[in-house]
């Protein structure tokens, strides 16, 4: 590859500049205390607050991982995170507002507010070192190791290793300085420019020579990579001369009615958590919290992966040959052969801006645990709000060291770990979901409900042949019923802390009658049905805009008119109702 000329340095020095910039001018915000470092004030508009969430899910990996699917399966393979909505809509509108009106620093301080005892305080602890450092230190390890890829291919003339560490130090100094708002803003700015990267690169490999001499896309790959949904058959798999994509029917219905509700995985925890729970804490209002997070699904879903979709379909024209343990790199070899001079320094600031976005919200996330659900909670819970701050920022720069170690000395090693934690986090969204609208549920529920599906996976893995998805099946329900056993023997949450809990959220609901007979002056939400008829049209809203823009992509307008009108009506409904609530009752 030829080296990067002046216009592409100075398209990826610009962007780093900007980016130190925006750490710079937040930085005395962030100093005042943890609630500006970690939430921005509680003032995020929601246009900010869910381009965030976006930009976070938008990592380096995330355009090869699409292009893979693709290049393997056809654009049914993306049916393996699509199934996701269902999931992404319950928290947009049951949870969105609870998280803003919960009024916590942490999604971990919910432990505590919600449950009560030394199981609660335990449970508090050990997930924000587990969650916080360890888990969060394998996730940033994910997308440094494909931003390795991407630099290693791209720039062969530089030391990977080195740049991943100088772009790491570099993220953890202006995330450190700025806290959330320069996260945010940040984050903002750099979703625009990998998404206009991303774009640049779709339409210029769509009209590349190589695509236009086989007669475009459609003549030059068969017509099953370009179906919408995987057909049904005993087998799953496909390949390039057997016939379309294809998976037992069993299979796509784990992911499709199970996965979404049921499984714990980072950017999509059932009942909201991570870093969109504290987006959602982040907005002004319980309204912007909603907002933030539609916008947030629907560009998720519906915004994002086309120019993936399409790079990846062309991979497949242009480098044919690829192994399928190596159709993600696909994608970068197509930036490779498409891009001119200027236009790859532009396409290197994309994928640093997407991976930077989640490298920063990590550091950020990752740290708000550290620091108030341990540090502060077990080790110096009166100190001054600066001397937070001041801890805050060296546990940023300690996380960001212990992640690359992660990276470098232990990641390598470690195979299918997306399917690894979603198979031994199923059956714990049971109880994520559940704690906001069962009063019974304890702390000794949670804990059982993370433990049971290691057991499971690890039962299943050693002595059967079942593997994922439709493993699936036998961890959730193992884990459901063990965690109704242990909650039915252990005692109840303290009613005090149950009170204040409902007093707090007003979260309403049949399962909570005993404790709200106890409180007749607490208003408490109640239409449901409401909300689940919102979930509904939510759900239909996504899937409409989603394959109705494939299909204008993919030069089939009327089709595309049809799910577009099914997209208004599903949006109007939404809107008819969101225009009728009074957003003011809770304040």
């Amino acid at each position: 590859m030829a080296q990067l000329t002046l216009l592409d340095l100075a398209f990826i020095a610009g962007y780093l500049l900007l980016t130190l910039f925006i750490g710079l001018y937040f930085s005395s915000r962030a100093s005042e205390n943890v609630g500006e470092f970690f939430l921005s004030g509680r003032q995020l508009p929601w246009w900010i607050a869910g381009t965030g969430m976006v930009a976070t899910t938008f990592a380096a990996d995330t355009p090869l991982a699409v292009a893979g699917f693709v290049a393997r399966n056809g654009i049914a393979g993306n049916w393996v995170w699509w199934t996701f909505v269902s999931g992404g809509m319950l928290t947009v509108f049951f949870f969105a507002r609870l998280w803003r009106r919960a009024n916590i620093l942490t999604d971990l301080e919910f432990i505590e507010l919600r449950y009560s005892g030394r199981a609660a305080t335990f449970l508090r602890g050990f997930k924000a070192v587990y969650f916080g450092l360890f888990i969060n230190a394998v996730i940033i390890g994910w997308v440094n190791l494909a931003m390795f890829k991407i630099i290693k291919i791209m720039i062969p003339g530089i030391n990977p290793e080195l740049t991943i560490v100088g772009l790491v130090i570099f993220t953890a100094i202006y995330s450190g300085m700025s806290g959330l708002w320069g996260v945010s803003i940040t984050d903002a700015v750099q979703f625009i420019i990998a998404m206009a990267g991303c774009i640049i690169l779709a339409v210029l490999a769509v009209n590349s020579p190589v695509v236009v001499a086989a007669g475009g896309l459609k003549n030059a790959l068969p017509g099953w990579m370009f179906d919408f949904f995987p057909s049904w058959s005993d087998t799953a798999g496909s390949s390039m001369t057997s016939g379309a994509f294809a998976m037992p029917f069993t299979s796509f219905a784990a992911m499709a009615f199970v996965q979404w509700w049921s499984s714990w995985y980072p950017g999509a925890e059932p009942g909201g958590g991570g870093y969109v729970a504290q987006r959602m804490m982040s907005a002004k209002d319980e309204k912007h919290s909603l907002l933030a997070t539609l916008w947030f699904t629907i560009a998720h879903y519906c915004v994002r992966p086309w120019p993936w979709i399409i790079v990846g379909l062309v991979s497949l024209v242009m480098f044919p040959g690829l192994p399928a343990n190596q159709k993600e790199d696909g994608f970068v070899h197509v930036m490779n052969a498409v891009l001119p001079p200027g236009l790859k320094g532009l396409l290197i600031a994309a994928f640093l801006a997407a991976y930077m976005s989640t490298l920063s919200t990590h550091l950020n996330w990752g740290t708000s645990y550290l620091i108030n659900d341990f540090y502060k909670r077990f080790f110096k819970p009166e100190a001054e709000e600066k001397h937070y701050v001041l801890m805050s920022r060296a546990v940023t720069a300690l996380t960001a060291v212990f992640a690359l170690y992660i990276t470098f000395f232990v990641l390598q090693s470690i195979t299918s770990a997306w399917e690894f934690i979603i198979q031994c986090g199923a059956g714990t969204g049971f109880v994520l979901i559940m704690r906001w609208f069962w009063w019974r549920l304890n702390a000794w529920s949670e804990i059982t409900s993370m433990i049971a599906p290691i057991i499971a996976f690890t039962v299943i893995s050693l002595f059967t042949g079942i593997r994922f998805p439709n493993s699936l099946f036998i961890i959730v329900l193992f884990t459901i019923v063990c965690t109704l056993l242990v909650t039915w023997l252990t005692p109840p949450t303290e009613a005090e802390r149950l009170e204040s809990f409902f007093r707090i959220t007003r979260v309403g609901g049949r399962l909570w009658k005993p404790v709200s007979d106890r409180l007749p002056d607490v208003k408490a939400d109640h239409g449901f049905l409401a909300l689940f008829a919102d979930w509904f049209f939510g759900v239909v809203l996504v899937y409409a805009i989603l394959f109705g823009t494939g299909k204008l992509i993919f030069g089939e307008p009327g089709t595309a008119i049809l799910y577009y009108a099914a997209a208004a009506v599903a949006g109007f409904m939404i809107y008819r109702d969101l225009s009728r609530r009074n957003w003011k009752t809770f304040d």
